[in-house]
């Protein structure tokens, strides 16, 4: 999720605005029309029938605000949520349990996890570091963003260890181990400067990198800024609501081959990384017809390919309603190919988004998923807001294809799935407005992935399967 660049200078200092106002912020007219069609879910529980809605954990006690991102270790999921963050035991793994619930307001609270170390965005101007911090405009230099780090070594008691602050805050962040596995770096994400904020200054061209000692992650700090857009990036185009790039909205790290992909708000980009603290730009795309704010990013498992989303309107536009052309609000698929020199380079091969029609009352756009672990094959389970849950095919990389798929329908949650991820054998969602889904997918489509077990999952942070 994002706020939008054109509308409205960045508003800091809130722990997530209402639904409703962002989309009333975000509106504008469908840039292509096309044949409307009548929405397609009623009302209600709906899925293909290769798919099971198996539980839901509603939201409850102290952790009222947006759910956000979730992060996997062992037996335990960490789900992230505006006002703090929930730890859920997996053991019975189509009926999870809230086992821990930590409240430390400061959007959005995006997660990752490695070993011992949680990691925890702030995209929220703060009063202070602390759980207890207020609101507080991102005019006053006082005011704190970062990431917060937490010792994790006992899931059930999360101890609160250190903070960085970081330019612009933290909006998500991707980590990323040393080859020698003493350090944990972490990349942050961050964006849309303000002459106005003292510490988010325009062009803010660069991502903030954190190195956090293992054998002390109180030492972590600020090591690098690197500049990934010497020449200012993409200018945005205001009649598309395109964003102009000023930072990177997100970036996935692939350690395995030194690679990373970064969503940068107008521009797509592929990272050499070996240098751990100085990544390079490989190559850079842009979408000047189709994108308007390039959101996640996600490598297929051999790192061949990349899928780009693209979150037009910020997640609060309905863009699969019909009137709305295919290519816009969609995911692109990408293959890295190789160029003059041996040199790695993405190209676009085709556009995936959800076929379903949607009304004009739900947020509808392409966000964040991750791979289902099928040997030879590229699918992956992705959240589409209130466009619900899709499986989808990508081996392709020029004719993805659905497979599977789960929408409630208008009117049940207030703003739909923000994150889907698949872990051992399950697909498991994070809700902005009512808690924590699990899913069951035929065994027709997951059934070799049921037999990989993975130690842990950071969407952000691939690791390969099958190897």
């Amino acid at each position: 999720m994002r706020r939008p660049t054109f509308t409205r200078p960045r508003v800091r200092g809130a722990a997530g605005a209402a639904l409703a106002a962002m989309i009333a912020a975000t509106a504008f007219a469908a840039p292509v029309a096309a044949d409307v069609a009548a929405p397609d879910v009623p009302p209600g529980e709906t899925a293909s029938e290769n798919m099971t809605h198996l539980s839901n954990q509603p939201k409850n006690g102290a952790l009222q605000g947006t759910g956000s991102d979730i992060a996997f270790q062992g037996k335990y999921a960490f789900a992230g949520n505006y006002d703090g963050f929930t730890v859920y035991d997996l053991s019975d793994k189509e009926n999870p349990e809230q086992v821990v619930q930590v409240y430390c307001p400061g959007s959005q609270n995006d997660v990752s996890v490695y070993k011992d170390i949680l990691v925890l965005s702030t995209d929220s101007s703060r009063s202070d570091d602390s759980c207890a911090s207020t609101s507080l405009p991102a005019t006053e230099k006082s005011a704190w963003e970062g990431i917060k780090i937490w010792d994790i070594s006992n899931p059930l008691a999360p101890e609160y260890i250190k903070s960085v602050e970081t330019s612009c805050g933290s909006h998500t962040h991707s980590l990323a181990p040393s080859k020698d596995g003493r350090n944990l770096y972490a990349y942050v994400s961050s964006y849309s400067p303000n002459a106005t904020f003292p510490d988010c200054q325009p062009p803010h061209d660069f991502v903030s990198i954190v190195k956090i000692p293992l054998q002390k992650p109180t030492s972590a700090k600020v090591v690098s800024t690197p500049v990934l857009f010497p020449d200012g990036g993409y200018e945005g185009d205001p009649d598309r609501r395109a964003s102009t790039t000023s930072g990177c909205h997100d970036i996935t790290t692939y350690a395995k081959y030194d690679l990373a992909a970064g969503a940068c708000m107008g521009d797509g980009i592929l990272m050499d990384i070996k240098d751990r603290e100085r990544p390079k730009v490989i190559s850079q795309v842009r979408d000047t017809e189709n994108f308007a704010f390039w959101h996640s990013a996600t490598f297929n498992n051999d790192a061949t390919k990349v899928v780009f989303t693209d979150e037009l309107g910020g997640g609060g536009l309905a863009t699969c309603t019909g009137e709305y052309a295919p290519e816009l609000g969609a995911n692109g698929i990408y293959d890295i190919e190789r160029g003059r020199h041996g040199k790695k380079e993405l190209e676009l091969k085709s556009y995936y988004k959800i076929p379903r029609i949607n009304t004009a009352d739900e947020n509808c756009v392409a966000h964040n998923g991750s791979l289902i672990p099928v040997k030879g094959k590229d699918i992956m389970v992705q959240s589409w807001y209130q466009g619900g849950v899709s499986v989808y095919d990508f081996t392709d990389s020029s004719n993805p294809r659905e497979l599977a798929w789960f929408d409630r329908g208008e009117g049940v949650s207030s703003g739909g799935t923000w994150s889907t991820y698949y872990y051992n054998g399950y697909a498991y969602s994070n809700d902005l407005g009512i808690g924590f889904d699990t899913f069951d997918i035929d065994d027709s489509i997951d059934g070799k992935a049921e037999r990989v077990k993975q130690k842990s999952l950071n969407p952000q942070m691939q690791e390969p399967f099958g190897r």
